[in-house]
């Protein structure tokens, strides 16, 4: 039976670059996102690509939770990458017993980058909040290792950062989670044209020139509201 290794981000995130670098192990097998039908089919939210995304995927809560924890694969490990909000509602105690990754990033960053796609944004479409409340219910019935990561943290040493989470959460480092060819993936969801143009260009973790957009001022409210629950993931954060 697979090792299942779950990421929990927010989005905007490198978390499709991470499960590039998970992916391009050879002892590992991904999917992505597979909570992201229940999660459109449930709440109000006006993502582009909707009609796509509900008839391509499952709606069924229960039925994504078994193709995370008993996956159809044969590989030692599985990475499961998952957005914070998208697990609004759901029982997570099916997470107990998986390896956790925290993912989080600057909310000054992540809402500018954000808003690119989705003009408004609130507190549910870029999940900190619900990330934090996550990791207290994950980490106090963990029964194996978890970790954070910060993508600034990353983006400072990619080598160095990967090198301890994989020592933390108990698999060995490869240096193939550190490059990859340009483009789609076959893991890519099928919303990927909508939300991953910069990670197909890349062939690592790298900054992007937009990084150092300034926050629009219509939401500095949100960014204030989002910073104590960044600063408390990030104490636990892996440094570079």
């Amino acid at each position: 039976m697979a090792d299942v290794i779950q990421l929990i981000s927010g989005p905007r995130n490198i978390s499709t670059a991470l499960m590039y670098a998970f992916g391009n192990r050879a002892d590992t097998s991904v999917v992505d996102e597979p909570m992201y039908g229940y999660y459109l089919n449930t709440f109000d939210v006006d993502h582009p690509g909707k009609k796509e995304v509900l008839q391509s995927m499952t709606t069924d809560v229960e039925e994504a939770i078994r193709t995370i924890v008993n996956p159809d694969t044969y590989t030692p490990h599985h990475f499961v990458k998952n957005m914070s909000m998208h697990m609004e509602g759901v029982d997570v105690s099916y997470s107990h017993d998986l390896k956790n990754i925290f993912l989080i990033r600057d909310p000054e960053r992540l809402i500018t980058s954000y808003a690119k796609v989705i003009e408004n944004p609130t507190m549910r479409d870029i999940g900190l909040e619900k990330e934090w409340f996550l990791f207290k219910e994950v980490t106090a019935h963990s029964l194996k290792p978890w970790a954070v990561l910060d993508t600034g943290e990353i983006l400072k040493n990619p080598r160095g950062v990967l090198t301890k989470l994989c020592n933390q959460i108990d698999i060995p480092f490869s240096e193939e989670m550190l490059s990859w060819e340009a483009g789609p993936r076959k893991e890519d969801g099928i919303w990927a044209p909508y939300w991953y143009g910069s990670v197909h260009k890349s062939t690592g973790f790298m900054k992007q020139r937009s990084s150092s957009d300034p926050l629009p001022t219509r939401l500095k409210p949100l960014y204030e509201e989002a910073l104590p629950y960044y600063k408390m993931l990030y104490t636990h954060a892996i440094k570079a």
